[in-house]
């Protein structure tokens, strides 16, 4: 029997995790633990998102709570080393790139146990981006590098430490909007057509810092969008900034955020997306929904080069300009990047007990 500790440090981590708990549940000779690095009452992980995702809680919660990027990892770094001494594990997977993911990935390195990271090989190659510095240190640590698409599998492939083994495995978030397809709810506070309204989210903290320049932003949005309602769920410190900063109209509409089912049905037919997220882009590329993000990079190559997705380099003119392409109806064709066919997961199981 092999047992599979699976570390997540942030809400969107779930939502890669959740097929991977199926495809392990559904697999003889394989057992595992979920743990949280953060607290139990996270007030991100709203009740109903693991039943949403049709998956169980984590059964480990270690409580760490900080915005202190070092803190986060000296702490997870504790609590995790005492965590092996009584739950030891063959093998390790951490999610992403956060402070968190990296100081589990490092104490499962020094205590030799097999480390796995999904996603590798992704690059801002920005290194004064703290979540890059991360990335480089879980991809050099870990033993299997699962990527999403071909950029990033080119990448972990070269950068690869001895020992290493590179597998494109595809992208698992499609395990997740592929399975919860029919499940999605329509919002019931909001009166809306689908392909009637644009979505707007916002979370980095380079974008939020920048006031003024998120200011242009949300005008050339609003201007752009003319008379198509734009529906904002947004949390925390984006809501505040955004709900001061925003221009007067009826036609940007700000929310506290949504549960998954329903957050999914909105983007699902939304007429257009603006965001800085990359899994709101893949979305959207799943979906054949257009999508504009607002960043000068994306981590996923394949929804700009074969998506819905363009960049438009945090410009708000760039930004007008992509909104009137769109509502002009002259965005280009898409299509379904390569392995985004929902098994990403069965991959991974497979190689893992391999």
């Amino acid at each position: 029997m092999k047992n599979i500790c699976i570390v997540a440090g942030a809400r969107p981590n779930f939502v890669k995790v959740a097929p991977l708990i199926r495809a392990i549940e559904a697999t003889a000779g394989a057992e595992y633990e979920l743990v949280y690095t953060g607290r139990e009452d996270d007030p991100t992980l709203e009740s109903s998102l693991f039943e949403d995702l049709q998956m169980p809680r984590p059964s480990v919660f270690f409580g760490v709570d900080s915005t202190r990027l070092n803190e986060i990892t000296s702490r997870v770094m504790a609590c995790f080393d005492t965590y092996l001494d009584e739950h030891p594990a063959d093998v390790v997977i951490v999610v992403d790139d956060l402070a968190s993911t990296m100081a589990a990935a490092i104490v499962t390195k020094k205590r030799g146990v097999k480390l796995a990271h999904l996603v590798a090989g992704t690059r801002s190659f920005d290194m004064n981006m703290p979540k890059e510095v991360n990335r480089l240190v879980i991809d050099a640590l870990s033993d299997y590098l699962f990527t999403a698409g071909i950029k990033s599998n080119s990448v972990a492939t070269r950068e690869q430490a001895e020992g290493s083994n590179t597998y494109m495995v595809g992208n698992i978030l499609m395990d997740t909007l592929r399975f919860n397809h029919q499940r999605l709810v329509k919002p019931q506070t909001l009166d809306l057509q689908p392909q009637s309204y644009f979505v707007f989210t916002l979370n980095r903290k380079a974008l939020l810092a920048d006031e003024d320049n998120l200011k242009k932003m949300l005008e050339a949005m609003v201007e752009a969008a003319g008379d198509t309602p734009i529906i904002a769920p947004l949390r925390g410190q984006a809501l505040e900034v955004v709900s001061r900063l925003k221009p007067l109209t009826s036609h940007l509409s700000l929310l506290t955020s949504l549960n998954y089912l329903e957050f999914g049905w909105l983007t699902a037919h939304a007429k257009g997306i603006i965001t800085d997220s990359g899994n709101v882009a893949e979305e959207a590329t799943f979906n054949g929904v257009p999508c504009i993000t607002l960043n000068c990079y994306t981590e996923h190559q394949e929804t700009v080069s074969v998506g819905s997705n363009v960049l438009v380099d945090g410009d708000a003119q760039k930004l007008k300009e992509a909104m009137t392409t769109l509502l002009q109806g002259k965005w280009k064709k898409c299509a379904l990047p390569d392995r985004w066919d929902g098994r990403t997961a069965e991959r991974i199981v497979k190689i893992l007990l391999g």
